[in-house]
């Protein structure tokens, strides 16, 4: 009785150790003296974000959603994070992709699609958001030589038949300042090899993909302002 007490005791100590070890272990977000930014690190995010990409771009479906597109694994896939909420950033999914290589998103297309352009030349696609948590990507075919592209309003393009020069974005180690008591500034945060940077308006948000993946820096008075402009718009 006294043995099977024991052990019981014994495997209640394991199990307290190992939570509270978990909670020494857990990623914290970084945050400024003010709490005005916070630094959200790729393993802060869910798995998916921990990918490094080509492009990325934001898409708001009309519904109050908005999403964040980041080509992966040189064109293998797309990811897809719901960012309506930047305080919650959840994966939606990733979408498999059967294509000549990597990809930049090039431009928005009457409000449903995005233009895309394969890197080295090998054509232009569109990504058709109609369903935005599971978008499918269309080849145009017929196209001679995928030079560059004059848009037509919001609902086509020109593309101009000459080779076309794809220049590499130059990576850039980007770093985040807290200076919101300047006679004491901080350097918050270090993103290597930044190569996308993209901001979301709205609620402030930047999110940088580099070489570790996706970074979110949150601007939390910009966020609870826009919350308060869709309570507004809500009541009226």
């Amino acid at each position: 009785m006294k043995a099977a007490t024991l052990l019981q005791v014994s495997r209640s100590a394991l199990v307290a150790f190992t939570g509270l070890a978990m909670t020494f272990t857990l990623p914290a977000e970084i945050r400024s003296k003010s709490q005005e930014l916070i630094v959200v690190q790729p393993h802060d995010l869910p798995e998916a974000a921990q990918t490094p990409g080509h492009s990325l771009f934001l898409y708001s479906d009309g519904s109050g959603g908005t999403y964040l597109y980041i080509e992966q694994l040189q064109g293998a896939r797309i990811t897809i994070f719901d960012v309506t909420d930047p305080s919650k950033i959840k994966l939606v999914g990733s979408i498999p992709l059967t294509v000549s290589g990597a990809f930049d998103f090039v431009r928005p297309l009457d409000g449903h699609g995005e233009l895309v352009r394969f890197r080295d030349n090998k054509g232009v696609a569109v990504l058709d958001l109609h369903k935005a948590k599971a978008p499918s990507l269309r080849m145009i075919s017929g196209l001679s030589d995928s030079g560059s592209t004059q848009p037509l309003g919001e609902t086509g393009f020109l593309i101009v038949n000459e080779p076309y020069n794809y220049v590499r974005a130059t990576p850039r180690d980007y770093q985040v300042v807290d200076i919101s008591s300047p006679s004491e500034p901080v350097l918050l945060a270090t993103v290597k090899e930044v190569r996308h940077e993209l901001v979301n308006s709205d609620t402030g948000t930047t999110f940088l993909l580099g070489s570790e993946g996706l970074t979110v820096v949150r601007r939390t008075s910009v966020e609870n302002d826009y919350k308060t402009h869709l309570m507004q718009m809500m009541s009226n």
